[in-house]
C-alpha cells in the first residue's frame, strides 16, 4: 500500500524557513498506531492526515513523533495550502473537522489565514525553580492555560535562553511558551513542547491562540504581527476576531512523495 506525502514549510515563503510539516491525504483512515508510526519516523513536528467528509470539508488529524494533539496550527496551514494551491486550486476555502471543533483556512492579500479557537491564559503563580529552568532569566509574568507562558521584557532574552527540557516536561499543561515584546513585530516568541518529542517547535499556530490575546489586551490593538524567533523562524499576522483569533501566513512546498506501507 503506498500514500502521498507532502512536505511544506509553513509560516514562510521561503524553502528551510518556517515549521516544516508532513501532510498525508487519504482515503480512508490508517490504524491510529500506523499513523503515530509515520509521524515517528517522520520526525517532524506533526504530520498531519485528512479524509474526506460528507459535508464538503475534510476531517483533519494531527500526530507529533511521540502523540496525538489537540490542536496544531502549523501542519492545519500545511494541509490548507497543499488543498488550495494543488489538490483544489479553485477553491477559496476549506473546512477542517478536529478534536478543537471546525476550523477554516481562506485565502486572503497573499496569505492563507486560518479561523481558531483563542485560548486565552490566566495569570499564575512563577514554578519553583523555572528562572533556574530558564538560564536564570526571570519572567515578569507567569501565565497558564492550555499551554504556560512566561512574558519577558524584551526580544534579545527571549532569544538568549537555554531552556532546561526535563524541566519544561514535568510542568502542567502543554509545554512553555516563552514571549516579549518584538522588535521588528508585535510580540516574540519560542515554544517548547518536550512532553510531547518537541524540545523547540520552529513555529507554532496553536501557541498563538494564547499569544495573540494577551498581547492584543496588554498592547490594545486587534491586529498583531507575530515572530517566532526560534534558529527557522516564521511570521504570524493575527487578527482577534470575538472569541476567535485569524492567525495569517504563508507556506511552500518542499517535497512529495509516497510511504510505502507493508
Amino acid at each position: 500500500m503506498q500514500i502521498p506525502v507532502y512536505q511544506i514549510d509553513a509560516f514562510t515563503d521561503k524553502a528551510f524557513g518556517g515549521n516544516p510539516a508532513a501532510v498525508c491525504p487519504l482515503d480512508a483512515w490508517l490504524p491510529d498506531e500506523t499513523m503515530q508510526a509515520i509521524a515517528f519516523e517522520n520526525n517532524l513536528s506533526e504530520t498531519a492526515f485528512f479524509v474526506a467528509n460528507d459535508t464538503g470539508g475534510y476531517d483533519l488529524r494531527w500526530f507529533t513523533p511521540a502523540a496525538e494533539v489537540d490542536l496544531c496550527g502549523h501542519a492545519t496551514l500545511a494541509t490548507g495550502y497543499l488543498l488550495l494551491e494543488t489538490l483544489t486550486p479553485d477553491a477559496e476555502s476549506v473546512r477542517f473537522e478536529t478534536r478543537s471543533g471546525t476550523l477554516g483556512v481562506v485565502r486572503e492579500s497573499g496569505n492563507l489565514v486560518m479561523d481558531f479557537p483563542t485560548l486565552p491564559a490566566a495569570p499564575a503563580e512563577i514554578p519553583d525553580g523555572l528562572t533556574d529552568a530558564l538560564g536564570g532569566h526571570q519572567p515578569s509574568a507567569f501565565l497558564r492555560a492550555v499551554k504556560n507562558m512566561a512574558v519577558f521584557d524584551d526580544e534579545a532574552t527571549v532569544r538568549a535562553i537555554q531552556a532546561d527540557f526535563g524541566y519544561i516536561a514535568a510542568l502542567t499543561g502543554m509545554g512553555l511558551i516563552i514571549t516579549a515584546p518584538g522588535d521588528a513585530s508585535d510580540c516574540a516568541s519560542r515554544y517548547f513542547a518536550p512532553q510531547v518529542g518537541i524540545n523547540e517547535d520552529p513555529v507554532t499556530g496553536s501557541a498563538h491562540c494564547t499569544i495573540v490575546p494577551y498581547w492584543a489586551e496588554r498592547l490594545g490593538k486587534d491586529r498583531i504581527h507575530a515572530r517566532q524567533v526560534s534558529r527557522r523562524g516564521g511570521d504570524l499576522y493575527c487578527r482577534m476576531n470575538g472569541g476567535r483569533v485569524e492567525i495569517g501566513g504563508r507556506a511552500i512546498l518542499f517535497m512529495e512523495g509516497r510511504i510505502a506501507l507493508p
